[in-house]
């Protein structure tokens, strides 16, 4: 078995961080990822037919730490089946950058002690009338994560069929198809839907069990591990980067415009310091996801590292 050294680690991970202990090398690990809402912990409960992970019922996240399940494989119950509960890049309360960072954590840390994921799931709630720009950043991140190469191995699964009416969520599902997913289905990735019971769920994770096979490695996992980036200089790093800048832009010209008005009104007046600190929320996380220059100059010389450009 090759022996791996994630040199990065202490630079990275916290004391707190959840990371996979004593995992087994034939455990198959299946990460459920998703934005915010979409029933990632409920579809883990109801595959496993039990309360393995915290579900939220109201607008707050409730999965913001990495949570994982465990369960026998239906097919040979002396393996185990891992589902990884992760939270979405739109937190109530812990910011995007940290969120990249506690997932990267988990995925480089398992890779590091030679445990390979057999699949991965990213969930979609078709009941959503249209693709915000929040879910499309969310998707945006999962496949900066994945790498094109893993894309073969991921399933796209929608949810909460229950709240439309097949006739809507037909014509969501195939504008999916036909769009948002469209590259990915071309690179290899499946399509389910989950229809809320314990054996939908397992007609979803069936395709990876019979598949038998495992990622040799996702993108971020080869970026931290095999190639010693630090996670302003991944593909995953730079995308946040990219689209928090592009939301601070959004912001800094709302803060002008209410500066322009009325300030003296208390409701505006509430309206404009709330958007100042969002905004300055978003300035530091740009901050934390820039590279230092001395990362900039080692990629301009080819030493291996990321190379795009700074923003």
């Amino acid at each position: 078995m090759m022996t791996r050294k994630w040199k990065g680690k202490d630079k990275i991970k916290k004391v707190d961080d959840v990371t996979l202990e004593n995992g087994r090398s034939d455990d198959i690990i299946i990460p459920v990822m998703g934005p915010t809402g979409v029933g990632k912990s409920t579809f883990i409960n109801i595959a496993f037919g039990k309360v393995a992970t915290t579900v939220g019922h109201d607008l707050k996240s409730c999965t913001a730490q990495i949570q994982h399940a465990f369960c026998p494989c239906p097919g040979d119950p002396s393996r185990r089946v891992v589902l990884v509960d992760t939270p979405g890049f739109d937190d109530t309360f812990i910011d995007d950058s940290e969120i990249l960072r506690r997932i990267a954590v988990w995925l480089a840390s398992s890779y590091d002690d030679n445990m390979k994921l057999a699949g991965v799931l990213y969930l979609q709630d078709i009941s959503n009338p249209r693709m915000s720009g929040t879910l499309r950043r969310d998707l945006d991140m999962f496949r900066s994560l994945c790498g094109e190469n893993a894309e073969k191995n991921i399933i796209l699964v929608t949810t909460k069929w229950g709240e439309v009416t097949a006739e809507v969520g037909a014509r969501r599902e195939h504008q999916l198809k036909s769009s948002f997913w469209q590259e990915m289905v071309a690179h290899g990735s499946r399509v389910a839907r989950f229809g809320g019971t314990c054996m939908s769920a397992w007609d979803v994770i069936k395709p990876i069990l019979a598949n038998n096979a495992v990622v040799e490695a996702i993108r971020i996992q080869e970026e931290l591990v095999d190639l010693g980036r630090m996670i302003p200089e991944t593909d995953a790093g730079n995308t946040l980067r990219v689209a928090l800048k592009e939301v601070a832009d959004r912001h800094r010209r709302a803060v002008e415009g209410l500066m322009k008005g009325n300030v003296g009104n208390n409701e505006q007046r509430q309206r404009l310091k709330e958007t100042e600190r969002e905004l300055r929320e978003l300035l530091k996380q740009i901050q934390e996801l820039k590279m230092p220059l001395r990362m900039r100059v080692k990629s301009w010389f080819g030493l291996g590292l990321a190379r795009f450009p700074q923003h």
